[in-house]
């Protein structure tokens, strides 16, 4: 009779001492969130979304989006702020680890693309580290979205044969670090992410590598947001048009940028920039 007990729980699920069934280990899914309009999130981030118990995401995830998620689902914030705490990468990587080993299906939300700038992969071997499964949903990244916003695409077969995604962060702060002669060369497409308060140094080195000061470039703020700006200008000119605005904004360097479109704030700049300069 025991050992027929013994395997009808065997045949039930796994029992821990103490006679409770133990629970099972969650999940880690990493799910891009877009750049904002919640209608480029992707069908099969919408349905993570949806299945998470614990939902943790960046502060530039929109409210619109987080609402998509299932009214149960827990939401925590990582955020950087100035008034509370701000959760480093590694308090953030043991977050996702402690609550998959809690049994809870866990979403980390993050803007645009995982993997694009967004230490995705910091995450995914911290919680592969840890045991546990760990999906990726690709994600609609910010540079996608203001080239179409600006119909001012990123390759264009006569005039731009190449993209190159860069940071305009220095992992310790200051200038990045970057190879200039190889992002100077024309007939290329150069996205700066998190670049406009490095708008300036990073100009010039471009212009000091080679590349024209006549080159067109595009600022877009808030891409895909019903509060984007666009602001067309030359390689030249790309440090005072960034210093009218405040971000998050790309900076888009190359030949084809002069089929761009400017933003309906564009004149409200040039206005900001000629009260600057009076």
């Amino acid at each position: 009779m025991g050992h027929h007990d013994d395997r009808s729980k065997a045949r039930r699920g796994l029992v821990a001492l103490g006679g409770t069934p133990a629970r099972q280990t969650g999940a880690v899914w990493l799910v891009g969130a877009g750049p904002g309009d919640p209608e480029l999130l992707t069908l099969k981030a919408l349905k993570a979304l949806q299945a998470a118990e614990v939902v943790v995401h960046d502060g530039l995830v929109s409210d619109e989006i987080l609402d998509l998620a299932s009214a149960n689902a827990r939401r925590i914030s990582v955020a950087k702020r100035k008034s509370r705490h701000s959760y480093s990468q590694d308090e953030i990587n043991r977050m996702l680890v402690a609550f998959a080993q809690d049994g809870l299906n866990v979403v980390r939300l993050k803007g645009g693309d995982p993997f694009m700038f967004g230490r995705g992969g910091e995450e995914l071997e911290a919680v592969r580290a840890a045991g546990i499964a760990c999906h990726v949903v690709p994600g609609v990244t910010a540079a996608l979205a203001a080239g179409a916003a600006a119909g001012a695409p990123l390759t264009h077969r006569g005039a731009a044969q190449a993209v190159t995604f860069v940071t305009g962060h220095a992992a310790k702060g200051g200038e990045p670090d970057l190879d200039w002669d190889a992002l100077a060369r024309p007939n290329q497409t150069v996205v700066v992410y998190m670049g406009l308060s490095m708008a300036a140094p990073i100009a010039a080195r471009l212009m000091a590598a080679g590349r024209a000061g006549t080159t067109p470039a595009l600022i877009v703020e808030n891409a895909s947001r019903a509060d984007e700006r666009r602001l067309k200008t030359t390689l030249a000119g790309l440090a005072e048009a960034a210093s009218a605005l405040k971000g998050p904004a790309l900076l888009i360097v190359g030949e084809a940028m002069a089929l761009a479109q400017a933003g309906d704030g564009q004149a409200a700049i040039e206005n900001l920039l000629k009260e600057a300069r009076a």
